[in-house]
C-alpha cells in the first residue's frame, strides 16, 4: 500500500492507495509499513485536495475503493450524492437507502474510511443539530468543512446560504438554490 501525507488547515493527513484506488485517508502523518513513495493517483489526491481547501473545487474525481460492509457501502455511496454546500440528516439517509435506524446510519458515517472525500461531514441531527463528527477535531472540524463547502459553492450563494439544511428545507428566494 502507498500512501502520501500532505499538510491541510486541518494538520496533517495521510492519503493510502491500492490497486489503483483511494482505500484511506487518516488524520495525522503515516509512519511504518507500506510505501511512502507518491504515486500519480497519490499526487493528484493531494492536489484534489489542496484545490479543495483552497476553494477551489467542491467534488473530488478519484477511483475509491473503502473497505466496508455492504451496508457501509451504500451509507457511503448516499453520502456521495449529497451536494456540496448542503447537508442531510442520519434520517434522510436512512430512508433514502431503505434502512430503517438512523443510528446505523451514524455508525457507517463514524467509520467512513476516506473522510472528507467521502462527505461524511455533510450527514447532521434532525432538525439542523450539528451532530458528531470522529475526525480530527471533532466538531470543529466539521463546522470548518462545511462553512468551506458553502463558500466554495459560488460567493453569491455564500452570503446567503444557511450553514446547514437538510433535505426537507426548501430554499428561500433569499437563500437561492444550490447547482
Amino acid at each position: 500500500m502507498s500512501y502520501l501525507t500532505m499538510h491541510s488547515p486541518l494538520g496533517e493527513i495521510t492519503v493510502f492507495e491500492e490497486g489503483g484506488a483511494i482505500l484511506a485517508l487518516d488524520w495525522g502523518r503515516a509512519y511504518g509499513a507500506g510505501n511512502p513513495a507518491p504515486t500519480p493517483l497519490l499526487r493528484e489526491a493531494a492536489a484534489q485536495l489542496h484545490d479543495y481547501f483552497d476553494g477551489k473545487r467542491v467534488r473530488f474525481e478519484l477511483p475509491l475503493a473503502p473497505q466496508g460492509s455492504t451496508f457501509r457501502q451504500s451509507v457511503w455511496a448516499a453520502l456521495c450524492r449529497i451536494p456540496p454546500g448542503q447537508t442531510r440528516s442520519y434520517i434522510d439517509i436512512a430512508r433514502e437507502i431503505g434502512c430503517g435506524s438512523p443510528r446505523a446510519i451514524g455508525q457507517a458515517n463514524g467509520a467512513n474510511p476516506i473522510p472528507i472525500i467521502i462527505p461524511c461531514h455533510r450527514v447532521v441531527a434532525a432538525g439542523g443539530g450539528i451532530g458528531g463528527y470522529s475526525g480530527e477535531g471533532g466538531i470543529a472540524t466539521k463546522r470548518f468543512l462545511l462553512a468551506l463547502e458553502a463558500r466554495g459553492v459560488s460567493r453569491e450563494e455564500a452570503a446567503t446560504l444557511p450553514l446547514f439544511r437538510t433535505s426537507s428545507q426548501k430554499p428561500t428566494a433569499a437563500q437561492g438554490t444550490l447547482p
